[in-house]
Order: C-alpha cells, then structure tokens, then sequence
C-alpha cells in the first residue's frame, strides 16, 4: 500500500518545505506538494492561494515575486521552495505528487518537471480540465483526480480525464466505490488518514494507497498490522 506524505509531512513540520519533504521521505513512498505560480510565474509549493497562514507574510501569492518569497519565513527558518528545488531534492530518491491549484498554469509546471523527472510522478488536482491538461503535456506521468464534494460518477468522471488515480476524501470512498474503479484499472487513493481506524478502514476496503500528514507513523502502524495479521494487510 502507497504511502503518500501529505505536502511533505505536514504533521511534524512547516507544510510544503524542504524539511517537511524530507521528513516525509524517510517513511513515504511519495511526498505531495501544492503548487502555484508567483507573479513573475515560478511555480511554487504553497497551497493556500495567500501567504497569510504559512508564513510571516501577507497578501496573495500572485502579489509576490520570487525574489520576495525568499525573504518569507515559512517556520523552523524554511522558505517556500521552488518546484524546482523540490524536483532537486526527491530526485532518484522518492516519487512525487505534484497538486496543480491554479487552472492554467498546467504548462508551466510541466515545462518545469519535464527535466527532472522524478522516479514516479502524480500529477493530480481538483480541477479535471487540469487533470486532462497535464496528461496531455506529459503522458508519462500518472494524472490523478482530487475531490472531496459528492460526485455522480467520480470514476466515469476520472477516465474522461484519462486519469490513472481517483483521491477521494476519506469519507467519500468504500468497497463499492475501490470495486468500480479497480475494474476500470483505475487507483484509490485517499486522503487523509491519519489515526489507526482510518488505515484499518482503508485496508478493509481494499485501497491502493493513502496520503497522511505522518507517514512514519503511518508506515510502522501497517508495519505492525502486517507482523500482526499478514492475511488482512496484503
């Protein structure tokens, strides 16, 4: 089972650093970040669409150049990386989940990852025209739709993007829904587990994956299901 460190590892430390980031891949499988252009269009790893909660700044992302953002304390004395330096650092080491938050900057993220393309590559967001798009400007990367909001037919919604992945809010999957997708050959991934009932219910259910804002913890409570019951965490 994927484990995914959610915006590196959220839970231990400042969100979407390069602390967080390494944090997170002593345990995960991949490590997630959220992305977003600044003013002058250097893709950045934020998730909010301001600076206000993460860091000592204020106002829009869109309000600040890069050479701003390094000025920006984003705690424990961390700036917000560059998409660029985040590809740096998992390189050859761990995969990546890069989040697209902005409709429209599809081209300019990949034009970035395609140089430095890391051993495994989510490219997933809320917005399935973006999904759609990246899978388009890099077919060699795993497109993966985000939704947290009820969906008809989120799997027939995923394959008409050509996605690979569906990443519902935890409250939003069950066995019915891992049955349809797996046989459309489509993954599940939710988001986020963070207690042990929350992976119990997971492995109950039959995902592929799941992203946490503590991936070592989570990685040694599967350890310790798998020591424990082998049959129920295969």
């Amino acid at each position: 089972m994927l484990i995914i460190g959610h915006r590196g590892a959220r839970g231990l430390e400042p969100e979407n650093t390069l602390r967080a980031l390494r944090r997170g891949m002593v345990c995960a499988d991949l490590v997630e970040v959220d992305v977003r252009l600044t003013k002058d269009g250097i893709p950045v790893a934020i998730h909010d669409a301001t600076v206000d909660r993460t860091t000592d700044g204020t106002g829009p992302v869109k309000g600040y150049t890069i050479e701003d953002f390094t000025r920006l304390d984003a705690g424990e004395g961390e700036t917000i990386p560059t998409l660029l330096e985040v590809l740096d650092l998992v390189q050859g080491e761990k995969g990546l989940v890069v989040e697209i938050k902005e409709s429209g900057t599809e081209a300019i993220v990949v034009s970035v990852i395609m140089d430095r393309m890391p051993e495994r590559l989510f490219l997933v967001s809320f917005h399935p025209e973006s999904v759609a798009m990246a899978k388009r400007l890099l077919p060699g990367a795993q497109a993966g739709l985000i939704y947290s909001g009820e969906i008809v037919d989120p799997v027939g919604l995923a394959r008409s993007v050509q996605a690979e992945i569906i990443l519902p809010r935890r409250d939003r999957v069950s066995r019915e829904l891992v049955e349809r997708a797996h046989n459309t050959g489509l993954l599940v991934v939710p988001w986020l587990l963070n207690t042990a009932d929350d992976i119990d219910e997971a492995i109950r259910i039959g995902v592929d994956g799941f992203a946490s804002d503590d991936p070592c913890a989570a990685r040694r409570y599967l350890q310790s299901e798998a020591a424990t019951s082998p049959a129920q965490a295969k």
